[in-house]
């Protein structure tokens, strides 16, 4: 095509040209890291196993230096540069990843938390005490460089140090009006959960800093105004109109971290499509659970991450955390003295809970359900999520946390010994059947643990006991914690998905040891019990309120 840029070449390569729809705008500028030619050849070369760890390189000179001498090897060689040429490239002009980083311990670490005390059972104890240690692994300050040179990296700079969630996540997450989905430059149009005010209320109730939370009280409302301005969506329900929200990020081109799986992902579909296959990706990226059957269910194929259509889908743990989020403001702002806007988020508070009860909730199993605003049905499959209002304190209805329990009961859930299933769909996506995830673990452990029910309660319990012998048994085999486990065949590292099971792991060890902190004096390293059926349940509470009476 003489005359023709590259740039133009690979607008039309991606269905982005003449004649089709307009392109969206690339997550970011870098011709490097978001989007360009050589961002295209280095990914679809697939010099590395994963796509993400290209784009985590640092530069070792300037970016126009590198686009400059990339430019002339690309035209000596026709814009096709063969993979021997690439690799030394990348070696000549990129870092390590990681290089950027250096170990960190917090201030505020103790080698002996007072929480290990609380621990009956001494292999517990032992393997707390070794899942503590990994805090100082994970914690991470940035070099110098990365403030002086941000043009070099894709990480966002930060004066203050983080923990990272371990394996491939080598990153932060930090407040940019929004909580980017990852502290690196191509994550900027991504945001993800909103649950930075969440994060305050439990800093608060540890040290009372009223102070940083005056401080910090235009931030946490900068999220929430996010959501409100770029994330809602109006849903006509009887005659009545209710905005709720959703994921949905409108920005083009393939995910840089993801990108050769993307690009090929839409060479199977029709020219028109592909942009909003990759918008559809990323808003599944925001949602956290990426990828899922809750985000295929409804498309051409459900079994296909091609169907993906995550916009078009009201998520129940989005809302639940938003209307967590608002009591939260409410009550932050009363504490300050703000009379006017405690009473502003009461009301959105109010109104959301109203939203959710009217859009979401169904009071005959108990739950909670995605809706759909293409059909404008509810997602009835099982999924953790559904019961996220429990967890965050968003109903109005006393009897809730035993309407859930049915719930779990009615699908089956309580059968499974090793840990809560994240769905009953096997579809090869890691957010899935058969992996289950430790933040899911929590939405519904600590929701029925919050219930003043015995019964809510001592579920809690076992669930509980079950992911902690999960846990243990497969760091007593792998001596390592992981993103995810399989819980289909007594319990292993998880799988499905984009990338291979990471190590680590921030919310992996830390719902472990918050576990161990609530039920410590009961938690057992003992061989795995098969959970017990419904018509059971009694009968445990009784033997469980017996043998307490005994002088132990």
């Amino acid at each position: 095509m003489p005359g023709r840029t590259w740039e133009l070449c690979l607008l039309l390569l991606l269905g982005l040209g003449l004649g089709s729809q307009e392109a969206l705008p690339p997550p970011c500028e870098s011709r490097i890291y978001c989007h360009g030619e050589l961002l295209h050849q280095v990914q679809m070369a697939k010099l590395y196993q994963d796509d993400k760890h290209f784009v985590d390189m640092p530069l070792s000179t300037a970016p126009d230096e590198v686009l400059q001498s990339f430019s002339e090897l690309s035209e000596a060689y026709n814009h096709s540069i063969p993979t021997r040429q690439l690799q030394a490239f990348v070696a000549e002009h990129f870092q390590d990843v990681g290089q950027e980083l250096q170990p960190w311990t917090p201030a505020d670490w103790k080698d002996s938390p007072q929480f290990l005390q609380k621990i009956s059972d001494a292999k517990l104890r032992a393997w707390a005490g070794q899942l503590h240690q990994l805090w100082k692994k994970l914690g991470k300050k940035m070099k110098p460089e990365v403030l002086s040179h941000p043009e070099r990296f894709s990480l966002i700079y930060s004066d203050h140090p983080f923990i990272v969630p371990g394996g491939r996540f080598l990153e932060f997450y930090y407040c940019y009006g929004h909580v980017p989905n990852g502290g690196r430059v191509y994550y900027l149009q991504r945001s993800q959960p909103p649950l930075l005010t969440l994060m305050m209320d439990r800093y608060l109730s540890h040290t009372n800093d009223i102070a940083f939370l005056q401080e910090n009280i235009e931030t946490l409302a900068l999220e929430l105004d996010f959501w409100t301005k770029n994330r809602s969506v109006s849903v006509s329900l009887g005659g009545k109109s209710y905005i709720l929200n959703r994921y949905y990020v409108p920005y083009g081109g393939p995910r840089p971290e993801s990108y050769s799986k993307d690009a090929e992902l839409a060479d199977t579909l029709p020219e028109g499509d592909r942009e909003p296959l990759w918008a559809e990706l990323k808003a599944g990226a925001e949602s956290g659970w990426d990828f899922s059957s809750r985000w295929l269910i409804g498309g051409p194929n459900p079994n296909l991450l091609s169907s993906i259509r995550t916009s078009k889908l009201v998520p129940v743990d989005l809302n639940a955390f938003l209307c967590q989020a608002e009591e939260l403001m409410s009550n932050f702002y009363a504490r300050l003295g703000n009379d006017s806007q405690a009473r502003k988020y009461r009301t959105l508070r109010a109104q959301r809970l109203d939203t959710l009860n009217a859009v979401l909730r169904d009071e005959e199993s108990g739950a909670w359900f995605d809706y759909d605003l293409e059909t404008g049905k509810k997602n009835r499959e099982f999924y953790p999520s559904n019961l996220t209002p429990l967890w965050a304190g968003c109903f109005s209805d006393p009897s809730v946390a035993d309407k859930a329990l049915k719930y779990l009961e009615d699908s089956h859930i309580l059968t499974y010994q090793y840990g809560i299933p994240t769905s009953l769909q096997k579809t090869g996506q890691q957010w899935d059947f058969p992996n289950a995830w430790a933040p899911l673990q929590d939405v519904v452990i600590r929701g029925l643990a919050k219930s003043p029910s015995p019964q809510a309660q001592e579920v809690a319990f076992q669930l509980a006991q079950n992911w902690i012998r999960t846990n243990f048994d497969v760091y007593s085999q792998k001596s390592a914690m992981y993103e995810k486990y399989d819980i289909s065949n007594g319990g292993q590292p998880g799988g499905g998905g984009e990338y291979e099971v990471q190590e680590g792991f921030g919310w992996t060890n830390g719902v472990v040891l918050m576990l161990l902190d609530r039920y410590g004096d009961r938690l057992t390293s003992g061989a795995q019990l098969a959970f017990l059926e419904p018509h059971c349940l009694v009968a445990a509470l009784l033997l469980s309120f017996l043998l307490s009476l005994l002088p132990w």
